[in-house]
């Protein structure tokens, strides 16, 4: 999933902080925040599921994921939900904390994505393929913005590429980069779906979400950002 180090420096927009677990849930504001995350998440299912319909290529990550149904008795969805726990628990040597939107991550992405697919079908003309892809590119921009701007923990993938960076003193781009090539090789080799979407995806998911975050990005507490 998609990663944004830091929201852009606005004078009259909040920026991102970096909260321990607790410190999240003491920042404030909740009512506007969970609900923003839960959103977030709901809809970056959705956009998952897009991308599968439109058959054009899938983001980096997911090329892994759906090569893997092709081999255990699980929905994209459920994979998704599995991998999610096993990144999680490479962090424990990484020393990365995970929060509430890091576990509402992993379930709740899984769930929606499944659940659009079971209503959504492949559209036949290649327009319309062409146009879910960007509609799910586009979307999960807005998703990202939302899940991350809601300040309640990285998503497990995230937290993996910025717990590598920290550890290994790479830029968190080349890590980035790196694991994004990783999986979408293993994927391929598995039979994943891979295209011209997956480089869309690459392209313009950064992008989108930088442009859209200043605006979702909710302003925490004071006293949450000097806690632990």
């Amino acid at each position: 999933m998609t990663l944004v180090a830091s929201a852009p420096r606005g004078a009259a927009r909040p920026g991102l902080v970096d909260l321990g677990p607790v410190a999240q849930l003491r920042a404030g504001r909740l009512g506007r925040r969970l609900p923003q995350l839960y959103v977030g998440l709901v809809l970056y299912g959705v956009s998952l599921a897009a991308m599968v319909r439109g058959d054009l290529g899938l983001a980096p990550w997911d090329v892994l994921h759906s090569g893997l149904t092709g081999y255990l008795p699980l929905t994209l969805g459920q994979v998704l939900i599995g991998v999610s726990f096993l990144v999680m628990l490479l962090w424990i040597p990484l020393r990365e904390s995970p929060g509430l939107g890091t576990v509402s991550n992993a379930v709740v992405v899984g769930l929606s994505a499944d659940l659009t697919l079971a209503l959504l079908d492949r559209p036949e003309p290649l327009a319309a393929r062409v146009a879910l892809t960007v509609f799910g590119v586009a979307l999960c921009g807005l998703a990202s913005a939302l899940y991350i701007g809601a300040q309640l923990g990285r998503g497990p993938r995230d937290g993996l590429m910025t717990g590598l960076a920290r550890r290994t003193g790479l830029s968190l781009r080349l890590v980035r980069t790196g694991l994004e090539v990783l999986v979408v090789v293993l994927g391929l080799l598995l039979g994943g779906v891979a295209g011209l979407g997956t480089v869309a995806y690459a392209l313009l998911i950064g992008p989108l979400t930088q442009l859209l975050l200043p605006y979702l990005t909710v302003e925490v507490g004071e006293m949450a950002t000097r806690g632990g």
